[in-house]
């Protein structure tokens, strides 16, 4: 029997120049300059093979969850994903659960490296390219994303570098201080400049603090022909009732459920008709494993799953789906970087510059999830928050 000996998980840090936040800090901005430390952390699930399993990502709080997830699988057989996933949900069923998606997704690539075999076919491979779109940062105010014109130049240009979709995140604000007809130009803008070339879509990101917020940009949506419109409230998207009465409203697509948490509240959402489109993410779903549950489901209301963020797990999910449109190549900007951490050896890119003439991506062919991490740089930029979990813990 395979059994994984140990699981190494080590936090590090990487610099995001040209980058900082918004006055309330939370939304990362174009800022010439000002130079943002990012955490990611890294996974390796190690086996009595030689074999490990990788992955590059999460956050601290999925992190916290690890002590359970790790505990639970030391000595375990990394092959039975079904059942881990299935034990470790039920573990974290007082919490978010945003522990699960990382492990698994390690878990996968030790058994695509241990078939020899790329995920996507492990999942069912159904194309090997994938249609991208341009994903903004956030609108600033220092001379970037600054104006629904500069937001229109943007799309022309991602247009031009063949993308086929292209999504805002319009301005942060709150304190009744946003400026809502800013965000509703910007959408016209954009609509006028390119909307007869281009799949648009807009994403306030939960910005929006009342109904008639939301449904002011949500028809100005409507007039520029977007093809969805994605979380726009407060109630950080996880509203039933109050996105199945805006979808009453406007003839604008809406995109939920990306902070809604688990496969069976998901399922909810959609069967109360409160979503047109379904968000999901590996990192958010519980790994690969409950993302393409999410897929499953949406299919089998005949909707279409649009995978959130961009990286190697979701070009996996992605190839193996039929009902999904767009890679989300994230986050993007006219002057700085997007937020890619400088961690991949042998090619692999999720810079503006990684789509193909036809405005689309490739998906790894190689093993598991057929990308080579750089360890030196992120043991060089560790943070000392590395934990080792092996038999001596059990």
């Amino acid at each position: 029997m395979v059994e994984i000996t140990s699981i190494e998980s080590t936090e590090f840090a990487y610099p995001l120049p040209d980058v900082g936040t918004d006055r309330h800090g939370f939304n990362l901005v174009y800022e010439p300059g000002t130079t943002t430390e990012r955490k990611l952390f890294a996974i390796e699930i190690h086996t009595d093979t030689g074999i490990s399993g990788q992955y590059v990502g999460g956050n601290s709080p999925a992190a916290a969850q690890y002590n359970i997830v790790a505990d639970y699988l030391v000595g375990k057989n990394p092959l039975h994903r079904e059942k881990h996933w299935s034990e470790v949900k039920r573990a974290l069923r007082k919490y978010d659960r945003m522990g699960i998606g990382p492990i698994d997704i390690a878990l996968w690539d030790f058994a695509g490296k241990y078939h020899d075999a790329p995920i996507h076919e492990l999942l069912g491979t159904y194309r090997t390219s994938i249609p991208a779109y341009a994903s903004t940062y956030h609108g600033d105010e220092n001379g970037g994303l600054d104006s629904p014109e500069a937001f229109a130049s943007f799309a022309e240009s991602c247009l031009d570098r063949g993308f086929g979709g292209f999504k805002l995140h319009g301005w942060g604000g709150g304190d009744g201080s946003r400026d809502v007809d800013r965000e509703a130009a910007a959408v016209r803008a954009v609509g006028e400049r390119v909307g007869d070339e281009m799949d648009l879509m807009m994403d306030p990101a939960c910005e929006y603090e009342t109904f008639g917020d939301a449904l002011q940009v949500g028809r100005a949506c409507d007039d520029a022909g977007f093809f969805w419109y994605e979380d726009p409230y407060r109630d950080g998207g996880v509203s039933q009732h109050s996105h199945t009465k805006l979808g009453e409203h406007l003839d604008t697509p809406l995109l939920q459920t990306e902070h809604v948490r688990g496969l069976e509240p998901k399922t909810d959402f959609v069967a109360s008709g409160a979503t047109d489109f379904v968000r999901a993410d590996p990192e958010y779903d519980g790994g690969i494993t409950g993302a393409m549950k999410t897929a499953r489901m949406a299919e089998s209301f005949g909707l279409d799953v649009e995978f959130h963020a961009p990286g190697p797990a979701q070009r996996h999910c992605i190839a193996a789906c039929r009902n999904t449109n767009y890679y989300e190549l994230a986050l993007v900007h006219p002057d700085c970087q997007n937020t890619q951490p400088p961690v991949y050896d042998g090619g692999y890119s999720d810079l503006l510059d990684t789509v193909d003439d036809d405005g689309c991506v490739d998906v790894p062919d190689g093993p598991g999830l057929g990308v080579e991490y750089d360890w030196d740089y992120i043991e060089a930029n560790a943070t000392g928050s590395r934990h080792v979990y092996d038999d001596s813990n059990n």
